[in-house]
């Protein structure tokens, strides 16, 4: 079975206490708690392309790492069309810019979390794992 590329955005911030926060978007299909992601594109690298992405899916701007944090895999429902496996390299981006207004504000939520917290929302097993990851990463 043929696996789909894309990446993804781990979108992160401290808040005063020096405390990390990680933001979760809501997916425009089912309302479940994802980070923002999609396909590569040419001429872009990787950790760019991520950025893109939160700022398109979540009116956030930020630096991104270079570096993935690491990887997880999902199944994609289409419609008409067959299940398909997509693997997300994912990118820790630590924000400078929340917009109030950005391409994607009417299709979904936003929200700042602990990591751990996070993990508990988030409903895919490979996206948790992250989440956990990245708070003993940072947290240390």
């Amino acid at each position: 079975m043929q696996v789909m590329q894309q990446v993804g955005a781990l979108p992160y911030r401290f808040n005063p206490d020096g405390a990390v926060e990680v933001l979760l978007i809501t997916s425009r299909g089912t309302g479940r708690w994802i980070i923002p992601k999609g396909n590569p594109i040419q001429g872009l690298k990787a950790h760019q392309v991520a950025a893109r992405e939160a700022f398109e899916e979540a009116g956030i701007n930020g630096k991104p790492s270079k570096k993935p944090i690491g990887k997880f895999y999902y199944s994609k429902q289409r419609a008409g069309r067959p299940e398909i496996d997509i693997e997300v390299m994912v990118f820790p981006l630590l924000i400078t810019e929340q917009l109030q207004d950005w391409p994607e504000r009417r299709q979904r939520k936003r929200r700042w979390l602990n990591p751990i917290a996070a993990s508990h929302l988030a409903e895919d097993a490979g996206l948790k794992r992250i989440l956990q990851i990245f708070h003993l990463t940072v947290e240390t």
